[in-house]
C-alpha cells in the first residue's frame, strides 16, 4: 500500500515536471511549431497590455486579453462550420467544428430479447422487486453496445505573428454583426484582425490589416489530436489542407467518417511559402484567410442501418466551395454574412433602458460576470447580452439543412467531448430548442424536426423489437446515425424520448399556424409517437394504487432515485410522474392535429380513451408536493438538478396559476424543496418554472445565481463542464418573464399574458418582435414595474384574450392590423 502510495506520488510529480517543461517550451515556441498535446490550456507568448479605454458596440463581449483557456474562447458559427477563436497575438488558436464529425456508423443495436423478457420485468417491478427487474432489465434489454461515438473536434489552425510586446488590446463578438475583432498596436503600427462565419458563404473568412503597408507576417498549420495529416494542396501553393478519417490510426481497423478542411491565403503584397505543412507569409499589406470543411456524412435523410457508402469526397466539397468565392472580395463576404445573419438576429430588440447600461457595456464581459457577484444583482447590460447570446449561438449553431444543436451546440475541442456530446433527449435536446418559436427564430426549429423524422424508421425497429409494439420510440440520447436503443446504464431504459420530442412540432405548428407543416412533418412525428406509448403502456393490476389505469412499466423519473419501503434504493419503477405528463400533453396534442387535419379517427378515438384513463398528477399528503413517483416514496436527494416530475408546468401547460391553483401551490412547494442552486441547465429550467407560477422575484434570483455562478467567462453555461441548454433555456426564461402564451382560456384559445413575471429589477425597459401562440407578434413597453403599451399584430382575425396583474380582457383580431393595449384597459 506504501509502496503503490509511493508510485502513485512520484508519477504525479513526474507529470507535474513534465508538465512544467511542456508549458516552459510553449512560453518560447511559435504556435505553427509547436507539438504540444491538444488540451483547452493556451499559451500566447506575447505581452499585453489592454486597451485603457475599452469601446466596442452595445451587444458584444468584451475582454481585455486574449483566451488562456478553451472555455474563454469566442465562438462562431454557421449551422454546419463551427469556430472558437482565442484572440492570442504572437500566437493564435481556432479550434473548428463541422457539425456532421461523428464517430461511429449506422447499426442495430436492439436486443432481441426485450420483448421476451419485458413481461417478466413489469410483474417484477409491480410485485416491489426492483432489484430483479434491474438486473434483467440490464441482460435483456439494453442496447448492444451500450454506448454511442462521440462527436468530435475537426481540427485547429495554430497561427503566430512576430509581435512579443503589444499595447492597447481588446478582443470582442459582436453579436449584431456575429463578428469576433482582436485589435491591438505594436511599434506604433495599429493590427486588427476580425472573423466571422459566412452561411451563404459557408466558410470562415479571417482578415488581417495593418494601418501600414508590408506590416504583416504570420505563420500557420493545422492541428488535430489524431487520424489527420496536413499537407500542402499540390493543386495550390496558398491553401493548406487538412485530411482524415475516424479510426484512420487505430490498429482495431474501424474506419468511420471521412474529413477536409482547406485553409486558403488571399494576399495584398507580400510573399507566400507552403513547405511541410506549414504556411509562412511576410511583408503583407492585407492577409485574408477563407476556411471551409467537408465530411462524408451522407445526411440525415441518407442514413440507414444498412450503412451504404455516402459517395462524397470531403475534398472536393471543399475545393467546390472555395472555386466559388474565389472573385468575391472581402467587403462582399462580410456584407453578405451580415445581411443573412440580421435576418435572424434583428427581429427581437430588448432594452432594459438603465441608467448605468452604457457605463456597464464598456466593462469587459469577465469582469462583468464578477462584479455581479458583488453587487447581488445583475446589470441591465449583462442582462440583454445573455439573452441575445442565447439566441446568436442558435443562430450560429442550428441552420435548416444541417445538424440541430447537440449538448455543446456545434462546438466541442475534444476527440472525446462530455457525454458524447450528444443528443440527450430526456431534456437536453428539447431545451436548446425552447427559445426558437417565442424569440421568434421559428425557421431554426427545423434542423430538430429533421432529427425527428430521421429518428423514425430506426425507432420503429426498437419498438418492435425491444417492446413487441408498433409506432417509434427513443430513449434518453441519440447520435447522427439513429441510436434509439436504450443507452449507458439501466438509467437509459427510458421510452418516453420520442414522446417529448414530438411535442416540439406541435409547439412549431402553435406558434406559425402552419398546416402544411402540420399535415407532413408534425403529424406522422406525433401519431408514431402516440401508437408506440398506447401500445407500450400496461393496466396497473387490482392491487396497486390506480388500479385499472393505464401506466409505464418500466420507467424513470430522469436520473433521479427513491428509497424503498424496504430500504432498498431503485431508480427503476413504473408509473413515473413526468411520463405520465409527457404522454398526457402528446395526446392531448394529437388529438387535436388529428381534429384541425380531420384524419385518423379511430386512432383519434383510442387516444381519447387512453387519456382518460391515465393517473392524474398527485399531490403528496405529507409535504404538499408534486408527487414524483406513482407511490410516495422517501427522495434520495432533495435538490436533484432534474425536476423532471414538473413537466406539466414547464415545457407543458397542465399546471398553472390560472387553470389548476391546487397543483400549481404544490409546484411551488416542489420547487422550493428542489432550492435554489443546482447545475447550469437545471437552474434555466427552474426559472422557466418559476415563471409559469408568475413569481418574478424568485425567477431574478436563479437567473443572478445561474449568470454568477454557472456561467464561464464567454458566457457559455456551465454545468460544469460546459453545456449549451443552460444558455438556451436562459434565453426562453427571459422572454418568458416578459410574454407567456401556454394557458388556453375558457374558450381554448391562447391566453396571452403580458409581464406575467416581472421582477422589481427589471422594472422597466422594452422588448419589440416576441412571438405568441397564434402566430401574434408582441412588442411590450413598461417602467416603474407598470405595463405603459403593448402591440399585438396577429395573423388571422378572430378573438383574442389577454392577460395582466390577474385580470383578462378580450379583443377582436383582425390579420396584420395592430392592437394597442395599456394597463388602463383592464
Amino acid at each position: 500500500m506504501i509502496i503503490k502510495f509511493i508510485s502513485s506520488t512520484l508519477l504525479a510529480l513526474l507529470c507535474f515536471t513534465q508538465s512544467q517543461a511542456q508549458q516552459q517550451k510553449n512560453n518560447t515556441t511559435a504556435a505553427s511549431q509547436r507539438q504540444q498535446k491538444i488540451d483547452q490550456f493556451w499559451t500566447d507568448r506575447a505581452q499585453i497590455k489592454p486597451l485603457e479605454k475599452l469601446s466596442v458596440a452595445p451587444l458584444s463581449l468584451l475582454y481585455t486579453r486574449p483566451a488562456k483557456v478553451w472555455e474563454e474562447a469566442l465562438p462562431l458559427g454557421n449551422g454546419q462550420l463551427g469556430a472558437m477563436v482565442f484572440g492570442g497575438i504572437a500566437d493564435e488558436r481556432i479550434q473548428f467544428n463541422e457539425s456532421t464529425l461523428w464517430a461511429g456508423a449506422p447499426q442495430d443495436p436492439n436486443n432481441p430479447k426485450g420483448k421476451t423478457y419485458l413481461p417478466r420485468i413489469q410483474q417484477l417491478l409491480f410485485e416491489g422487486k426492483n432489484k430483479e427487474a434491474v438486473e434483467l432489465a440490464d441482460s435483456t434489454l439494453m442496447g448492444t453496445p451500450k454506448r454511442i461515438k462521440p462527436y468530435q473536434s475537426l481540427g485547429e489552425l495554430w497561427l503566430d505573428m512576430p509581435h512579443l510586446h503589444v499595447e492597447h488590446y481588446q478582443r470582442s463578438l459582436n453579436m449584431e454583426t456575429a463578428i469576433q475583432q482582436s485589435s491591438y498596436q505594436y511599434k506604433g503600427i495599429k493590427y486588427t484582425r476580425e472573423s466571422f462565419i459566412s452561411a451563404p458563404a459557408n466558410a470562415m473568412v479571417i482578415r488581417y490589416s495593418a494601418n501600414k503597408k508590408q506590416a504583416l507576417d504570420l505563420n500557420f498549420s493545422w492541428k488535430r489530436a489524431q487520424d489527420f495529416t496536413c499537407l500542402t494542396d499540390p493543386k495550390d501553393p496558398s491553401q493548406l489542407l487538412l485530411q482524415g478519417q475516424i479510426g484512420q490510426s487505430s490498429s482495431e481497423g474501424e474506419k468511420g467518417t471521412k474529413f477536409s478542411a482547406i485553409a486558403k491565403v488571399f494576399l495584398k503584397g507580400g510573399r507566400l511559402t507552403n513547405t511541410a505543412g506549414r504556411i509562412t507569409i511576410t511583408g503583407a499589406d492585407e492577409i485574408i484567410l477563407l476556411i471551409t470543411a467537408a465530411t462524408d456524412y451522407p445526411g440525415l435523410k441518407q442514413i440507414s442501418y444498412s450503412a451504404k457508402q455516402a459517395g462524397i469526397d470531403p475534398l472536393v466539397s471543399c475545393r467546390e466551395t472555395i472555386h466559388a468565392l474565389a472573385k468575391s472580395d472581402y467587403q462582399q463576404l462580410k456584407q453578405a454574412h451580415i445581411a443573412d445573419y440580421q435576418h435572424f438576429f434583428k427581429r427581437v430588440q430588448l432594452d432594459l433602458a438603465d441608467a448605468e447600461q452604457q457605463k456597464w457595456e464598456q466593462v469587459a464581459t469577465d469582469s462583468l460576470i464578477k462584479l455581479t457577484r458583488g453587487q447581488k444583482q445583475i446589470p441591465s447590460a449583462l442582462i440583454s447580452k445573455f439573452f441575445q447570446y442565447g439566441r446568436y449561438l442558435l443562430i450560429s449553431s442550428s441552420r435548416p439543412g444541417h445538424m440541430p444543436a447537440n449538448l455543446q451546440g456545434l462546438w466541442a475541442w475534444q476527440m472525446d467531448p462530455p457525454w458524447n456530446a450528444d443528443f440527450h433527449t430526456n431534456i437536453n435536446l428539447q431545451m436548446n430548442y425552447w427559445p426558437a418559436e417565442l424569440t421568434n427564430l421559428s425557421e431554426l426549429h427545423q434542423p430538430l424536426f429533421d432529427l425527428t423524422s430521421a429518428l423514425i424508421p430506426f425507432g420503429k425497429r426498437t419498438a418492435r423489437t425491444i417492446y413487441g409494439a408498433r409506432g417509434w420510440v427513443v430513449h434518453h440520447l441519440t447520435d447522427a446515425w439513429g441510436y434509439t436503443a436504450p443507452a449507458d446504464g439501466v438509467q437509459g431504459i427510458w421510452p418516453m424520448g420520442s414522446a417529448w420530442l414530438a411535442q416540439h412540432p406541435w409547439e412549431h405548428y402553435s406558434y406559425t399556424g402552419d398546416r402544411q407543416f402540420l399535415k407532413e412533418q408534425a403529424y406522422p412525428i406525433m401519431k408514431g409517437a402516440a401508437r408506440f406509448i398506447l401500445d407500450f403502456m400496461i393496466q396497473i393490476p387490482s392491487d396497486k394504487p390506480f388500479a385499472g389505469y393505464w401506466t409505464t412499466n418500466p420507467s424513470h423519473s430522469p436520473e433521479n432515485s427513491f428509497i424503498l419501503p424496504s430500504g432498498e434504493v431503485s431508480s427503476f419503477t413504473y408509473g413515473a410522474t413526468m411520463d405520465t405528463q409527457i404522454i398526457r400533453d402528446l395526446l392531448q396534442n394529437y388529438i387535436e392535429a388529428s381534429t384541425l387535419l380531420d384524419n385518423d379517427p379511430d386512432f383519434r378515438q383510442e387516444c381519447q380513451a387512453a387519456l382518460q384513463k391515465l393517473i392524474p398528477t398527485q399531490i403528496s399528503k405529507e409535504t404538499g408536493r408534486i408527487m414524483e413517483w406513482i407511490e410516495d416514496y422517501q427522495e434520495t436527494e432533495v435538490n436533484h438538478r432534474h425536476t423532471s416530475h414538473l413537466f406539466g408546468l414547464h415545457p407543458s401547460n397542465q399546471i398553472s396559476v390560472a387553470n389548476t391553483p391546487d397543483l400549481a401551490e404544490a409546484a411551488k412547494k416542489t420547487l422550493l424543496s428542489r432550492g435554489d442552486h443546482g447545475t447550469g441547465w437545471s437552474l434555466a429550467w427552474k426559472i422557466n418554472m418559476w415563471n409559469r407560477l408568475h413569481d418574478g422575484e424568485h425567477s431574478y434570483k436563479l437567473l443572478y445565481n445561474l449568470i454568477s455562478e454557472k456561467t464561464l467567462p464567454n458566457l457559455f453555461d456551465n454545468h460544469p463542464p460546459f453545456q449549451i441548454d443552460g444558455n438556451f433555456g436562459a434565453t426562453a426564461a427571459i422572454a418568458e418573464m416578459l410574454l407567456q402564451s401556454q394557458v388556453r382560456d375558457k374558450n381554448n384559445n391562447y391566453l396571452i399574458e403580458l409581464l406575467p413575471a416581472l421582477s422589481k429589477h427589471i422594472n422597466k425597459g422594452s422588448i419589440t418582435g416576441l412571438k405568441a401562440r397564434g402566430n401574434i407578434s408582441v412588442n411590450i413597453q413598461w417602467s416603474n414595474g407598470v405595463l405603459e403599451h403593448a402591440e399585438l399584430i396577429p395573423s388571422k382575425n378572430g378573438p383574442i384574450c389577454i392577460s395582466y396583474a390577474g385580470k383578462q380582457i378580450q379583443v377582436e383580431g383582425i390579420k396584420g392590423k395592430s392592437i394597442h393595449i395599456t394597463s388602463q384597459m383592464f
